[in-house]
């Protein structure tokens, strides 16, 4: 099954690579797909971390499968998919013998704008959910952890992953708008909502989502009543929809089986938005 497309798993902001690990042993071991991620240089303490450190990490990752042939599904979640976002441009095209991109998958994130950092789009006002620590260079959540991430796990889950959360450097939100690149407008994209969120509130996504189709994006939308971590709370049904896409993207079954309605899944209602309209 070397034909099919390797995963890369791009974390969030605080969140360490192994968040994905349960939907990444499912996918490598039930379904021989190919899974990678990597840690984002702004969560390792480092308060001076650029984006560009960031966007230099994942641009690694996916070089190092691209090398030997493979194409990448980019997989980001919250922050990360503004890095993956912007690492796509320098992979869609490839050489004989090279892998590219040929997908994106967004799980409770945005649609980066080029030239613009993550914190612009809102004015450089955080919202109430963390805040700016200038002694400290990084971004402090201010909301109770296991509530803002984790409400929907048993509460000893919820405290082993609070435990694993990391510092997350402010220089990454706030600065490196001049590397930022609207990836989503090159790449086929799977969005995955997520209902019951806390941090980005679904119907902001459901937003965004309608603001990049009418920008001429190719979005398929679909939604779980769940955190701003699935992969944590129902690692299954993602499994199941990141094994759709992929076959969306490849035109291959790669081991997902349709649904229809019903449990947590649902492809969503996205509100139609236009650009010169902002009432919409």
């Amino acid at each position: 099954m070397s034909d099919l497309p390797t995963l890369v798993f791009t974390p969030g902001a605080w969140l360490r690579p192994t968040c994905y690990t349960k939907v990444m042993n499912a996918l490598q071991g039930e379904h021989n797909i190919r899974c990678t991620s990597f840690t984002l240089h702004s969560t390792i303490g480092d308060p001076n971390a650029t984006f560009k450190d960031d966007l230099d990490a994942c641009r690694a990752a996916i070089s190092s499968e691209t090398t030997i042939g493979r194409d990448i599904v980019l997989i980001a979640h919250s922050y990360g998919g503004m890095v993956a976002n912007s690492a796509i441009p320098d992979f869609i095209s490839s050489s004989p013998g090279q892998g590219r991109i040929i997908g994106l998958i967004l799980i409770a994130s945005g649609f980066t704008l080029s030239g613009l950092s993550f914190m612009d789009p809102l004015f450089n006002v955080p919202p109430p959910t963390w805040c700016v620590n200038k002694a400290t260079g990084f971004a402090d959540i201010v909301t109770p952890s296991a509530q803002l991430f984790y409400h929907d796990l048993p509460a000893d889950e919820a405290e082993e992953w609070v435990a694993q959360l990391t510092p997350q450097s402010l220089k990454v939100l706030f600065d490196g708008g001049e590397h930022a690149y609207a990836g989503w407008l090159d790449v086929p994209v799977c969005y995955i909502g997520t209902i019951e969120e806390q941090c980005l509130p679904v119907v902001l996504q459901r937003v965004h989502v309608g603001m990049a189709r009418a920008m001429g994006a190719s979005v398929v939308h679909w939604e779980l009543r769940s955190s701003h971590l699935p992969f944590l709370s129902q690692s299954d049904e993602v499994v199941d929809l990141l094994l759709r896409a992929a076959s969306a993207f490849t035109g291959k079954v790669v081991g997902a089986e349709e649904w229809q309605g019903g449990g947590s899944k649902r492809e969503a209602v996205t509100p139609t938005v236009n650009i010169g309209r902002p009432s919409t």
